[in-house]
């Protein structure tokens, strides 16, 4: 069974013909080393005094030399020590500026870049995981919730709050004290954005890609969860689901998961289901099929009731259309007719569907060539969808032309082509 994947659909009217008239809608070297020279005369194997002196002389210099480059090389001994406890010290003083200083000179920012927040303003910030107080301190400066970082820090090591910081979603009122500020950074986020927005009308492919962009969940990871028969052992009202489906259950509305520890697919559709059952579960559909049955003259029971909504929701742009919507297709059900609508073979397609494939394509939800209800419900229905289902309006129409500007419903085809064109 193929998904409505595109955007909420909205109207442009429903197409009903005798011979079904279909339209559409609406990421180094070495020097070497010198040559030492040789002293004395060579072949007497005598020197003479003038000679000998010379020669005194040049190896006192050169013992002088040699002890001058002994000293130095000690000298240069002892100085590496030296400079290496030099060099430890500076680091130590760079670290006493850096972990001690710097944070108590913290300047106040330039106050044009900050956001102009009046006392008693409500503002919403996001304290990142592995965020420190320097951070934090810089976060809550940002938007205009302290005026002295150096200040705020100060009070951070006062209280040795630093490591019971949480990381989160917070509220904090401009003017807020810095220790009340603090408190409610150790106790924890007090705003959520694990929130999700199921509009009225969204099929579970829909909503599966609204929990991805809303809660991060992966929208194929949930719909390899949105199968009935694994929630069927815990909500009776899933026993009559056809094709293993959760269409038409997950109750639109907007559901938030900040208190819950960890979110899921799994959860989600708890959640959604447990509000179906909150808020359709009192209205008994099946009480309300029977008494259609006996109405119309026809074999409807409850699952039949929630397909019927989703429906009407796809087809009726006001609640007020929604009883009138209702009412054209059980007439047309009643009269062996079929309900002709456009939006569900385009349940099926994912897309509108053309003037040909409405009128040709064999497939369970063209509704222009098969006879009753579709399989599943094609949408999850709003309460109001749900109640027009229950409680059709009592009229004679069975044709009806819906765009967002007009409404026209009529007894006969004629008066609904006349209205159409």
């Amino acid at each position: 069974m193929a998904a409505h994947n595109g955007s909420s659909p909205r109207h442009g009217g429903s197409h009903f013909s005798t011979g079904a008239r279909p339209s559409g809608r609406t990421a180094s070297s070495h020097a070497p080393a010198p040559r030492p020279g040789a002293t004395g005369t060579v072949g007497t194997g005598r020197v003479s005094r003038r000679t000998a002196d010379a020669t005194r002389r040049a190896s006192a210099r050169r013992g002088a030399t040699h002890r001058a480059r002994a000293v130095s090389s000690s000298q240069r001994r002892r100085r590496v020590p030296l400079a290496a406890i030099a060099v430890a010290g500076t680091l130590v003083i760079a670290a006493l500026v850096a972990f001690v200083l710097v944070p108590a000179l913290l300047p106040s920012g330039d106050a044009g870049d900050r956001p102009a927040v009046a006392d008693g303003t409500e503002v919403t910030f996001t304290v990142p995981d592995g965020s420190g107080a320097g951070a934090v301190a810089q976060i809550l400066y940002d938007n205009g919730l302290i005026d002295d970082q150096s200040a705020f820090l100060s009070e951070i090591r006062r209280t040795e709050s630093e490591s019971l910081i949480k990381s989160g979603s917070y509220r904090v009122v401009a003017g807020t004290d810095d220790t009340d500020i603090i408190e409610l950074l150790t106790t924890g986020p007090n705003a959520s954005t694990a929130t999700l927005t199921v509009p009225e009308g969204y099929t579970v492919s829909q909503v599966a890609q609204a929990v991805q962009d809303s809660l991060g969940i992966s929208a194929d990871d949930f719909l390899a969860q949105a199968k009935a028969s694994n929630y069927a052992a815990d909500y009776a009202f899933l026993s009559a689901a056809a094709d293993d489906s959760l269409e038409g259950f997950l109750f639109p509305k907007t559901y938030d998961f900040s208190g819950a520890q960890s979110v899921d697919a799994d959860t989600v559709i708890r959640a959604m289901l447990d509000q179906y059952q909150a808020e359709v579960g009192p209205l008994d559909l099946d009480a309300a099929a029977a008494a259609l049955s006996s109405r119309y003259g026809i074999e409807v029971d409850g699952y039949d009731v929630l397909t019927m909504a989703s429906i009407v929701e796809r087809e009726a742009v006001t609640d007020e259309q929604r009883p009138q919507v209702a009412s054209v297709f059980y007439n047309r059900l009643a009269a062996g007719m079929r309900l002709q609508s456009d939006a569900t073979l385009t349940y099926s397609l994912g897309r509108a569907a053309t003037a040909d494939e409405i009128n040709t394509l064999d497939d369970p939800y063209n509704t222009n060539l098969r006879d009753g209800l579709t399989p599943t419900p094609i949408c999850s229905p709003s309460l109001a969808s749900v109640q027009a289902a229950m409680e059709p309006a009592d009229t004679s129409y069975y044709y009806f032309y819906i765009t967002s500007d007009t409404a026209q419903f009529s007894e006969t085809y004629d008066e609904h082509m006349r209205a159409y064109s």
